[in-house]
């Protein structure tokens, strides 16, 4: 039977019992050492999952008084958001005496494997954004591995940390209509994070608070070469035809819109406004400058780190959720005029 949180935890011996296989051969399928068949490592694959069996090594960690090791996986290392995250992340864990082992899903073959080799190796893992479906997670914590949620929904039992989104999206998005844009569109896809998905809703909650009906999205990747991509469309298009705002998901999406608009020879902000997310370095460097939310992300790494060492030492056993402030920064891309960028005040 598989193992749950009050019951005891599954072992290898368990494990090597449901697939019928010996111990030695269960343990290096486990481990990845020596000559296996296929069939028998997808023996020993099924019969782990079916047990949630996960090596106890916070267990052995606590008996011999080693350093905490935490599991960090990620959906990707691209853009700057992960950057700021994970410095913010080292840098408490390397105050704390902590070592970080980092785990990226976009582009494995198996990150089920990757997963069971990364919780047998550290004491404690966070996970980051949609890096992982929820049935990984619940049977993470159905083996009683302490977890941490980093800009997830909460998850019951899971600690969580994320920034406040939709109250600052509908902040941004009804000062765009009070200045008397008309024809607004939220660039990016909900359904591919949590985060982005907040954001659409406060959009949304902002247009149906001034009378206004709410578009579908424009529901592209975030990334540089999808914002390019949309400019294109965007060129192509008649004026009337043209959103007057474009309520961007992330900075990266905006600033690739805000250099191909204005190559292609529509004018930021006169012919159209453009605003972001993030902060990243770049928004108020560019002309004109970004207007965005900023979003503490290497506080939402120090503070992950945290979390998930109260959970490791048992130092807090029920779980919290933190959300975290967001700031509306106004720059010249939403017609702020020169010199008058400025930060609202925290929100969330």
């Amino acid at each position: 039977m598989p193992s749950g949180p009050t019951s005891r935890p599954a072992t290898i011996y368990d494990v090597a019992a449901l697939a019928k296989l010996s111990i030695a051969t269960v343990s290096r399928v486990l481990q990845g050492t020596g000559p296996v068949s296929a069939k028998a490592r997808a023996r020993v694959d099924q019969a782990a999952h079916e047990l949630n069996y996960v090596p106890l090594r916070a267990a052995r960690s606590l008996a011999v008084q080693r350093h905490e090791a935490h599991g960090l996986v990620l959906p990707d290392l691209a853009g700057p958001f992960y950057g700021d995250l994970l410095m913010g992340y080292e840098r408490w864990a390397g105050e704390h005496g902590q070592s970080v082992i980092l785990t990226v899903t976009h582009g494995n073959p198996d990150p089920q494997r990757s997963l069971r080799d990364l919780a047998g190796r550290v004491d404690g893992i966070v996970v980051h954004g949609n890096a992982l479906g929820l049935p990984a997670v619940q049977d993470l914590r159905r083996a009683n591995v302490p977890i941490v949620l980093v800009a997830h929904p909460p998850v019951t039992g899971c600690d969580s940390v994320r920034s406040e989104s939709a109250a600052s999206a509908e902040q941004l998005t009804s000062r765009l209509l009070d200045h008397g844009r008309e024809n607004l569109l939220f660039v990016g896809d909900p359904a591919s994070s949590y985060d982005v998905s907040e954001r659409y809703a406060g959009f949304s909650a902002a247009l149906r608070a001034h009378g206004r009906s709410v578009p579908e999205p424009e529901r592209v990747p975030l990334t540089e070469d999808a914002g390019a991509t949309f400019a294109k469309k965007l060129l192509a298009a008649t004026a009337v035809e043209r959103p007057d705002g474009l309520v961007c998901a992330n900075d990266e999406l905006a600033l690739a819109l805000l250099r191909s608009l204005a190559a292609g020879g529509i004018a930021v902000p006169e012919d159209i406004v453009v605003t972001g997310w993030d902060d990243v370095m770049a928004a108020r460097y560019v002309s004109p400058g970004l207007t965005t939310v900023r979003q503490p992300m290497a506080e939402l790494g120090r503070l992950a780190a945290q979390r998930l060492h109260e959970r490791i030492t048992g130092e807090r056993t029920r779980a919290r959720n933190d959300v975290l402030a967001t700031q509306l920064v106004l720059r010249d891309s939403c017609g702020t005029g020169p010199g008058e960028a400025r930060t609202a005040p925290p929100t969330g």
